[in-house]
């Protein structure tokens, strides 16, 4: 059985679970990973016993070749495609995703569908997507090798006097010659004080002597993202800068140590959370240690204090604890990881010990 057949059969469960005839998908990242169709106009409604996909005269011949097992109908301006197929199939309840449907929309589709009973749900496709499988963990393998090369690349034009802009625009580059699609996100590039804004966006300032500077990027490969993210010191080395950078990666050790099948989530962060809190630095460090990765760079699941998600084999997350010091800067180093059947293997593969730039 295929990838996308099996999606299929446990959407079909759930919608049986609901008492639903029917599943419309509407958001883009999941319709690509029930049907493979990566257009971004359109809509899938699923039924116990057929698969529709509802796209413009723009995508339909790339539909078709993309979607075996799915009836691509082609919308028009003068008719309702949707309301049509619902009512050829006695859809009489309609499941929607309410996370990607807004209220305008939502009044939109009960007007249009107004004899179908219209559920709201939550987490079908997301749930389903937290555990990858072995094709899906080698593209993001291989999305994280394309970012580790191009960073290597990188680290010689890493020095004093060099821009945040200029570097994180010439790794971008070098990402995209060496095959990614696209970076997984805008390039953080920080440095100095700034170093301290976790998602700081890249400035004209030039790298001084004794800065911290931060690179927090991922590269995109058919679909799939990686995630990464390495501090070093530029210049001048003070106890400061080891003092911080060395309990950050004593937190990322501790909790990818906790990193097994079974385990909660939130251990895997209290675990790495300890480590700052012990060392007295807990209140510089205020968003969880890590998060899913995938079709899109943040997804499930959370790896969070709060997060009730029970680890299996095939997920794949970032182990990323950081200390963010306003006035002085900040130390953040981040690891992509799969889980696996005895505990986790690491993907990213760029050096991560504390590494001095001399200016």
């Amino acid at each position: 059985m295929s990838s996308l057949s099996s999606r299929l059969e446990a959407i079909r469960a759930k919608m049986g679970d609901e008492q639903v005839d029917g599943f419309l998908v509407t958001s883009m990242t999941n319709w690509r990973y029930v049907s493979g169709f990566t257009g971004d106009a359109g809509c899938l409604l699923v039924t116990h016993d057929k698969a529709f996909l509802l796209t413009d005269s723009r995508y339909v011949e790339q539909a078709e070749k993309q979607c075996p097992g799915f009836s691509v109908k082609k919308t028009t301006h003068d008719e309702d495609v949707l309301k049509d197929v619902v009512r050829k199939e006695g859809v009489k309840r309609l499941a929607f995703e309410k996370r990607h449907t807004s209220y305008e929309e939502w009044e939109k589709l009960r007007d249009r569908l107004s004899d179908v009973e219209l559920k709201g749900i939550t987490g079908w496709v997301e749930n389903l997507r937290m555990v990858k499988t072995p094709e899906e963990i080698e593209l993001i393998a291989r999305a994280q090798e394309i970012a580790d090369d191009a960073f290597a690349l990188l680290f010689q034009s890493i020095r004093k006097g060099a821009r945040e802009e200029d570097l994180a625009l010439e790794l971008e580059f070098t990402m995209r010659k060496m095959g990614a699609e696209s970076v997984s996100f805008p390039i953080i590039v920080v440095s100095g004080e700034r170093s301290s804004l976790p998602h700081g966006t890249p400035t004209g300032k030039t790298l001084a002597d004794g800065d911290f500077v931060t690179f927090d990027f991922g590269a995109t490969y058919q679909g799939y993202h990686s995630d990464e993210t390495r501090t070093f010191v530029i210049g001048h080395l003070d106890k400061k800068h080891e003092e911080v950078y060395g309990i950050v990666l004593e937190a990322q050790e501790a909790a990818l140590r906790a990193v097994k099948p079974g385990v909660l989530a939130r251990d895997v962060d209290l675990a790495g959370r300890k480590v700052i809190e012990d060392a007295g630095y807990g209140e510089y460090f205020g968003h969880g240690i890590g998060h899913g990765v995938g079709l899109e760079i943040h997804e499930g699941p959370s790896v969070s204090v709060k997060s009730e998600t029970v680890l299996e084999p095939g997920m794949v997350i970032t182990i990323e604890p950081g200390i963010y010091i306003p006035g002085f800067g900040g130390v953040r180093v981040e690891e992509l990881v799969v889980v696996t059947d005895d505990g986790m293997r690491v993907l990213t593969q760029s050096p991560k010990e504390l590494t001095v730039i001399k200016a």
